[in-house]
């Protein structure tokens, strides 16, 4: 189960810079979307301690964290029109290469 807290952590790790992205984007609605990326953080922040009772925090922090780049570096290449250049693409596939060999190293 920690491991899906894990999971669910590094995915709402990517709505807190999402939220302020949208937040300097759409200045009429600037507060709600700090709000948003307020609540995202707090719940992925929650998750990774639950995640972290079982989990080396090591590992649990970059898996979190990595899990976070990766989801919005993709957000930011098809929705924001972000660079997708080969050094950047392959950066990134190093980073999830990471965060697997993390994950098959956990005993």
């Amino acid at each position: 189960m920690n491991w899906i807290y894990l999971i669910l952590a590094g995915l709402c790790e990517v709505g807190w810079p999402l939220g302020l992205k949208f937040a300097e984007s759409m200045p009429q609605q600037k507060i709600m979307w700090f709000i948003l990326a307020g609540i995202s953080i707090t719940i992925s922040g929650a998750l990774l301690f639950l995640a972290q009772r079982t989990i080396p925090m090591g590992t649990a922090y970059a898996i979190w964290t990595g899990i976070g780049a990766a989801g919005t570096f993709l957000i930011g290449i098809i929705f924001f029109k972000d660079p997708a250049t080969i050094s950047r693409i392959i950066s990134m596939f190093l980073i999830v290469a990471g965060i697997i060999g993390l994950k098959l190293a956990h005993h």
